[in-house]
């Protein structure tokens, strides 16, 4: 009976996004993080002049359609999700509407970082609140602006990084090796070679007995 306590408590910090446990961690932002790690791989990659999202779409059987998995944002930006599709939809709108706005007021694009920041901060309000759940979704942003294209990823945390390249989702550790490997050639790369380099790190995400095809990549 004694022995079975520890697996009894264990989880006696995770009740709520509000409560601390004594290691200093949110045990329900991890979990909204862990998330993430379970959707389907996403590949961003940039060069100084492009900037490439790909991702691998997943159905729920034969007889369904495939689940998108990169969305249009403005003219000049897009995002690829990993996550729960819900929460990415309601991020992409409140992103969607951050532009429109931006543009109405400044006449041009809103620039790709102020973005991803704003999100960012709508992220973080939802670790701090009882009343809230962290956002299960990370998102890859690929846009460009004044200062050339760009990467930036999106946790749920409500923390964002820039990148050079970067993959998210599920089996995304093969591809991350693919891209350490490769990154520094890709400055110099046009965006047909930016587009087979994405292609070739999503490809290392998947089993060895499944093709990457137009029906299941985007």
């Amino acid at each position: 009976c004694h022995g079975s306590a520890p697996e009894m408590f264990r989880n006696q910090y995770d009740t709520d996004v509000t409560t601390w446990s004594p290691q200093g961690r949110i045990h329900q932002v991890e979990y909204a993080m862990e998330a993430v790690k379970q959707g389907s791989a996403c590949i961003g990659v940039r060069s100084k002049t492009h900037a490439v999202l790909t991702a691998l779409k997943r159905s729920t059987n034969d007889m369904s359609s495939f689940q998108e998995k990169i969305f249009k944002v403005d003219e000049h930006m897009g995002i690829a999700i990993s996550g729960l599709t819900a929460d990415a939809r309601s991020l992409c709108k409140f992103m969607r509407t951050e532009c429109l706005e931006h543009k109405y007021v400044y006449e041009s694009p809103v620039p790709v970082q102020r973005l991803v920041s704003d999100v960012a901060d709508k992220c973080q309000v939802c670790t701090q609140s009882a009343s809230a759940r962290p956002f299960g979704v990370g998102l890859l942003v690929a846009g460009t602006d004044q200062t050339g294209p760009h990467i930036f990823y999106n946790c749920p945390s409500g923390a964002f990084f820039e990148y050079k390249a970067m993959t998210i989702g599920a089996r995304s550790q093969a591809a991350k090796t693919y891209l350490e490997r490769h990154f520094e050639s890709f400055e110099e790369c046009d965006v047909d070679g930016l587009v087979k380099h994405a292609l070739t790190a999503l490809k290392e995400t998947t089993p060895q007995n499944q093709d990457i095809n137009g029906k299941n990549v985007s």
